[in-house]
């Protein structure tokens, strides 16, 4: 038997050495002669300048290596024994193999692996042409390389390269052994290149259960973009009902592309929604339009549309394009599924040009001129009820707008805000508004602090379309102003446990002197008063808009510290607290004011208290009572991404309580609570809630619960949501959404009002 056996394989070796592919060296081991390696037999050789290597997919040669090589020379070869065979970038190994060199085809039998650039295929029977990648394989099992996919199926069918085609084919991107969800397809076809796939006759298995059918599937296992249906949406609202959407996506170009998504509402009928997407290198945009031709329950044809559109024209200029409409006032309400949009009452349309450019040295010049209006959405039971009436804006058509700034002209800086706008309204005064606001500051600095004089003179007229008083249609106002800002910082550095920081206390001094000017005579068309803060405090004028100026004689005192991490510049903890001290009442007033000298006390503290727990806390005291104003507090505790919990409080005094304000005047208090969380309650369960609820008014404002379940490749996520409406109306959605990993998401998807409702809300992966 050895004898035989020596023969043979003396012949095998003295084969290979007469095609001349062999190294000739042998070692005797138990009276048994065998090669040092693997005998390699090349076959169709390329050129010198076409050895195969990865930077070189096209090269046509063939390499075969087994433990034992035998054949008739320039016709057939089988390899027998942990065979390999190499051609360009793919490999194959299996048990035995056959090679035919008249037709470049191959034969391979037992524990055969194809390793390509892309994938990787195992099965038990091989037929492959390795010109044209023509042939089939058994009992196929498929492993995508850029992605977690996998398969297998009845036969493969190798069509070309880098396309094959499966009978009975499976794809899901789960662990081996641990298929939660797996797509079945009569016929399966992948495209390698484009890394896509297209599968007929398809039915989805969730937990082994089928949970969708389909004649068609497109899809890309890498999630690049791809035109086709996208999964389903299924929702339900309390004002449409059962809701389902079928999307289908449109990939027009590298920077467009669009979704068509027609949606079948129990309550409502048939809707077309279509979203159209734009990005170019001066210019990006978005299309949103529904349609409703009859709903089942108005009988009338609805519709929404919103378009924005920006464009950069260079040196400086640009343009911005705004424009949103419904057909009616519960459109939003009634038919939208982004809870976002619910509680809107004014849509914007706006068109803009601006422009930015430096104006010499040390110098800003800015430019704008903008057409804006709204859609006010009313109430419908305003009607009947005039304190549920919501008050439209006025338009501005055109609102024109110059800015300048210029720096270090002889230590000096000078500003100049000018505007002139056109205001519109059908109810009531209407009117042209110029403004003329120049100042000159005197800015003295050094390392540790500063001194700022400012003085202001600003000018307003207008062109009414009615007299007003004694001053007819064409009042005017002078008003000059004057300030001074000071401040100091302190700093040294401070250890807090076993962490460095530099600690800053800065005083600060703000006084403002603006002498008293009537203006009571004059129209409100966009001026309102700041809410009190930080910010507000060391401004000159309480009021926003250009149409009231607050008469001033105050002073304001502030002391901030902060503690900042020397290595990254973080503020991590910000104290602050500031008075105010009111020398002459406060004469210019709108509805709502109190005119009274009586001083307020705020104080703020904001920051990361440890690495796991922030706050912001805003107070306000009336401090001749002795009685709190107003507070915004708000804690979050976040050991990690994944888990946070997040308490606030809210309150207001009601304005009617302070005594000097006009009659009539709407109750103002605000008392409410706001907590959410996001926090695992298992291993891969998570739980996710919010109640934001009105202490005054005893009632939930916004309410929301739910859960999220995350496996190795799908994640499963339910949420209720309760919401009070701008109309003092509620609705209530679900929302439920199967995500498969690498495939699609099946469902409405809660992540947007997951952030929405919970402040440091991540997405779980």
């Amino acid at each position: 038997m050895n004898g035989q056996k020596n023969t043979t394989d003396i012949a095998c070796c003295l084969l290979a050495l007469m095609i001349g592919c062999i190294s000739p060296s042998l070692v005797a081991e138990n009276d048994v002669i065998k090669p040092r390696v693997k005998p390699a037999i090349i076959l169709n050789e390329a050129s010198p300048d076409a050895a195969a290597s990865p930077e070189n997919p096209d090269d046509k040669s063939i390499t075969i290596e087994a433990e034992r090589v035998e054949g008739i020379y320039e016709q057939e070869m089988e390899a027998i024994g942990n065979a390999k065979l190499c051609y360009g970038e793919n490999t194959l190994t299996a048990d035995r193999m056959k090679f035919f060199k008249t037709t470049n085809e191959t034969e391979i039998t037992g524990n055969l692996r194809l390793d390509r650039k892309k994938d990787i295929i195992e099965g038990d029977y091989l037929k492959l042409n390795l010109d044209t990648d023509i042939g089939f394989l058994s009992e196929p099992r498929y492993t995508m390389k850029n992605s977690d996919g996998r398969g297998n199926g009845e036969t493969l069918f190798f069509e070309g390269k880098n396309q094959y085609r499966l009978k009975g084919g499976s794809y899901t991107t789960c662990p081996i052994d641990q298929e939660d969800w797996f797509i079945q397809a009569k016929e399966l076809k992948i495209d390698s290149a484009t890394e896509t796939g297209v599968a007929r006759n398809v039915s989805i298995h969730f937990k082994r259960i089928p949970i969708l059918y389909t004649p068609w599937l497109d899809f890309s296992y890498t999630g690049q973009r791809k035109t086709g249906f996208l999964a389903p949406v299924v929702g339900h609202t309390a004002r449409s009902g059962a809701d389902l959407a079928f999307p289908f996506y449109i990939n027009i170009a590298p920077n467009m592309d669009a979704t068509i998504a027609p949606r079948a509402m129990s309550k409502r009928g048939f809707l077309l929604s279509n979203e159209m997407r734009y990005i170019g290198h001066n210019v990006q945009g978005r299309l949103q339009s529904d349609i409703l031709p009859d709903d089942l329950d108005t009988h009338q044809t609805r519709y929404g549309v919103a378009f924005q559109h920006a464009q950069y024209f260079g040196h400086g200029w640009r343009g911005q394009f705004d424009y949103n409409r419904v057909s009616d006032n519960r459109f939003l309400r009634d038919l939208s599924n982004n809870m976002s949009q619910i509680s809107m009452t004014n849509l914007l349309q706006q068109a803009g040009l601006h422009y930015l450019g430096d104006l010499g040295h040390d110098g800003v010049l800015s430019f704008s001129a903008v057409a804006q209006q709204f859609q006010t959405l009313q109430d419908p039971r305003a009607a009947l009820n005039t304190n549920l009436l919501t008050l439209s804006p006025y338009k501005r058509l055109p609102h024109l707008t110059m800015n300048a700034i210029k720096r270090n002209v002889a230590g000096m800086d000078f500003s100049l805000d000018a505007s002139w706008t056109n205001f519109a309204h059908q109810t009531f005064i209407e009117g042209k508004r110029f403004t003329f606001f120049p100042t000159v500051s005197v800015p003295l600095r050094n390392s540790y602090g500063f001194l700022t004089p400012k003085f202001g003179l600003h000018y307003t007229n207008y062109d009414l379309s009615m007299d007003v008083g004694t001053k007819g249609n064409n009042p005017d106002r002078v008003v000059p102003i004057v300030s001074l800002d000071s401040g100091v910082i302190f700093d040294r550095h401070v250890n807090l446990g076993n962490t460095g920081y530099i600690q800053t206390l800065e005083p600060r001094a703000f006084y403002v002197y603006i002498p008293h000017v009537n203006q009571s005579f004059l129209p409100n068309f966009d001026s309102a008063e700041s809410d009190f803060s930080f910010a507000q405090i060391l401004t000159e004028n309480r009021f926003t808009g250009s149409d009231r100026i607050n008469d001033a004689n105050r002073v304001t005192l502030a002391l901030t510290s902060r503690l900042i991490e020397p290595s990254t510049g973080i503020e991590r903890l910000r104290m602050a607290i500031g008075q105010q001290f009111r020398f002459d009442d406060r004469r210019v007033i709108l509805n709502s004011q109190i005119t009274s000298s009586n001083v307020d006390f705020i104080a703020a503290l904001a920051g990361r208290l440890t690495r796991t727990i922030s706050t912001d806390v805003n107070l306000q005291v009336d401090e001749q009572a002795l009685i709190t104003e107003k507070i915004r507090a708000g804690i979050s505790y976040q050991p990690e991404p994944g888990k946070v919990i997040n308490l606030g409080y809210r309150y207001t005094r009601d304005i009617r309580e302070r005594g000097d304000i006009l009659i009539n005047q709407l109750d103002t208090a605000i008392r409410q609570v706001d907590t959410s969380i996001q926090w695992p309650i298992l291993n891969n369960l998570h739980t996710v809630a919010r109640v934001n609820y009105s202490l005054q008014d005893d009632r939930l404002l916004a309410g929301l619960a739910g859960f999220e379940y995350v496996s190795c490749c799908y994640k499963l996520r339910a949420v209720v949501q309760k919401l009070t409406t701008a109309t003092q109306s509620t609705t209530t959605a679900v929302f439920v959404q199967l995500e498969l990993n690498g495939l699609m998401n099946i469902g409405s998807n809660p992540l947007q009002v997951l952030q929405q409702s919970i402040p440091g809300y991540t997405s779980i992966y």
